[in-house]
């Protein structure tokens, strides 16, 4: 064990885990992000860290069955109730009343599950879109009115963890600001010693701004192979990913024949991934609630306003040459055509030059004490809505009064973004490292939203160039 793994098992006792990255290979076979297998490897871990794995996979099999598990079977068959841990897809279904589910890995179909009104009642998070729970299923056989369907009985949403923010910003104070960029690392579930200079490491951070920063919308273009995918689809069940297929307006944000809003209303963030291979249908339709959102935060469909704080990222791979460098200087020619307009692109804040990345290997899965995947993705959830950091970041610049509004607000939102992550405990002005600041939270905002503002003058020569001179207060 070394110094910072002491440190992190020292500091969050009940929420850190000893990660080996053969320990996960007893998941093998199982479709569970890692907020959840990092919760059961600390579930069956003792205090001198070793992995009780035959009651795990006891576990496994009696609470988390695969799509062979008879769970059908067992329902209809026998009239067991069966209790699971397991991800489900919540739809309201307007023209019959009810709250319908499926849970895809069971191969429980959108037509065979049923919420009734006093369990969606009794959680107001049981509603459109994917969650993680505790459920208790029963087979309701059909009565000559309704056919048969499978019914959920019993929910307990799954927060294993009770999350203190002032525990978790008290905690930040005893790392150094390096220690503290490697715990973050280590908690995305990479290894900090696999990257090779510090600006590398705050490069790949940067993935977590969407996580943190409400309205918040950034695009990444990078070779394959250095994890994207992975960081938006494994760390939270506050994100959705949409991977190929087709986006529509009513999918997005409301769909007028069922009177429904879309996922952009019930995550964090949306993340395109893979953008270059996903389709727009009824494109101009669909730009101009899109561009409204990215401005605004809202948009109006069919008369009804839609609202959310969930922020936006597109994913896309970018050819690089032997350098490692875009073969080509016009970054977004790689979008799709949907995205290649200069006054939707300019709505984006930042780019995240994805490139400069590491290749997932080895050498990068973590290892050591971390932070539980589930509770730091809950940390960052709740960061979103503590307005303090805004406060603090308004009080340290200077931003001249000629600068672009969307430059400034970008800037601003990238900069607080970077507060969030790397600064949690700060409260006031006084208590931070201004050289710090500067380095590491407003030139790493500037350097993303410079970028944006010089692909857009590509396009657009309407757009220029020059970017607002905003920096440091003197104090």
């Amino acid at each position: 064990m070394n110094r910072l793994d002491a440190k992190i098992k020292q500091e969050f006792p009940e929420e850190a885990v000893y990660k080996v990255p053969i320990r996960y290979n007893i998941f093998n076979g199982k479709n569970l992000p890692s907020f959840i297998k990092d919760w059961l490897i600390k579930k069956f871990t003792d205090d001198n860290g070793d992995l009780d794995s035959e009651n795990l996979l006891r576990f496994l099999e009696a609470h988390i069955p695969q799509k062979n598990s008879a769970i059908k079977s067992r329902l209809r068959t026998h009239r067991e109730e069966v209790t699971v841990l397991t991800r489900l897809i919540i739809e309201n279904d307007i023209q019959h009343d009810r709250l319908k589910f499926s849970i895809p890995d069971l191969g429980i179909k959108m037509n065979e599950g049923r919420i009734p009104d006093y369990i969606a009642r009794k959680y107001p998070d049981l509603r459109d879109g994917e969650i993680w729970g505790i459920i208790t299923l029963a087979y309701i056989p059909p009565d000559g009115k309704e056919k048969g369907m499978i019914e959920l009985v019993k929910y307990r949403p799954f927060k294993p963890y009770s999350v203190d923010v002032g525990y978790f910003k008290s905690a930040r104070r005893n790392f150094s600001t390096q220690e503290w960029i490697d715990v973050l690392i280590r908690s995305m579930e990479y290894n900090p010693n696999g990257f090779k200079s510090l600006q590398q490491k705050i490069q790949f951070l940067s993935r977590l701004l969407v996580f943190v920063e409400p309205k918040l919308n950034l695009i990444e273009l990078a070779p394959k192979g250095t994890g994207k995918s992975y960081i938006f689809s494994n760390l939270s069940k506050y994100g959705w990913v949409i991977s190929g297929g087709v986006v529509t307006r009513a999918k997005l944000f409301y769909d007028i024949q069922k009177k429904s809003a879309g996922i952009i209303t019930m995550y964090d963030f949306v993340a395109m991934d893979e953008v270059q291979t996903i389709k727009f249908s009824n494109p101009d339709e669909l730009k101009g609630a899109l561009k409204s959102y990215l401005e605004f935060g809202s948009c109006t469909v069919a008369g009804t306003k839609i609202s959310s704080t969930a922020g936006m990222i597109l994913l896309g791979n970018i050819p690089l040459s032997v350098n490692k460098l875009p073969l080509d200087k016009k970054y977004f020619s790689t979008l799709p055509e949907f995205f290649r307009e200069s006054a939707l692109l300019d709505r984006f804040h930042g780019f995240i030059e994805g490139w400069q990345l590491p290749r997932i290997k080895e050498n990068l899965k973590a290892s050591g004490y971390a932070l539980n995947v589930e509770y730091f993705s809950e940390i960052l959830h709740y960061l979103r809505d503590d307005s303090s950091y805004n406060a603090v970041v308004s009080e340290l610049l200077d931003v001249p009064k000629s600068s672009d509004t969307r430059d400034t607000t970008a800037i601003i939102k990238l900069t607080t973004g970077y507060l969030k992550l790397l600064f949690p405990h700060i409260e006031n002005v006084d208590e931070i490292n201004k050289d710090e600041f500067k380095n590491f939270c407003l030139d790493m905002a500037i350097e993303k939203r410079s970028i944006i503002r010089e692909q857009t003058h590509i396009i657009d020569n309407e757009f220029g160039t020059e970017m607002p001179d905003i920096k440091m207060k003197n104090f």
